[in-house]
């Protein structure tokens, strides 16, 4: 493996670092619902940009780690993560070829699909009710995400990672 690689796996790795902090940064209890998923956008650029590199795998990774931070029904998120980024690549050349604002939209779909995913996830095994109020996360998710992907693409560029 050339340094190269393995230093844009370092970088992508943090990326994905970053993205669960903010993720378990603590927000007030009126603005809860508005938390962004940091960790789907970020899993979803990195599988657009490198689908090479960052897969169904990683995102089952990300998935774990992010319920195990949560400390939520393991497993949970990792199905809702392999799922949607399994969408994404499966689909990868169509998205990279659609507007910011297109992407952005659907985007916003699948982060609405993942909600789903998660909630029937859990209430398979607990007992919980929906709550449509933690749905203006999708609306948030599809606001950033024009601008998380150009952050992060920037960044690629800059560190040249491939």
């Amino acid at each position: 493996m050339t340094h190269s690689k393995a230093n844009g796996r370092v970088w992508i790795w943090l990326s994905f670092l970053v993205a669960l902090i903010l993720q378990a940064a603590p927000w007030p209890g009126e603005l809860e619902p508005f938390r962004p998923s940091w960790v789907i956008l970020v899993a979803f650029y990195w599988v657009l940009a490198l689908p090479h590199r960052v897969n169904v795998g990683t995102a089952l990774v990300l998935g774990l780690l992010w319920d195990l931070m949560l400390g939520s029904t393991l497993g949970v998120r990792g199905l809702m993560m392999s799922v949607l980024c399994y969408i994404v690549a499966l689909n990868f050349q169509v998205l990279r070829n659609l507007s910011l604002w297109q992407q952005a939209m659907l985007i916003g779909l699948l982060t609405l699909g993942g909600k789903l995913v998660e909630f029937w996830a859990e209430y398979l095994v607990s007992v919980i009710t929906f709550d449509p109020e933690r749905l203006w996360a999708v609306v948030l998710n599809f606001l950033l995400w024009p601008w998380l992907f150009l952050l992060l693409r920037r960044m690629r560029r800059k560190l040249s990672i491939r």
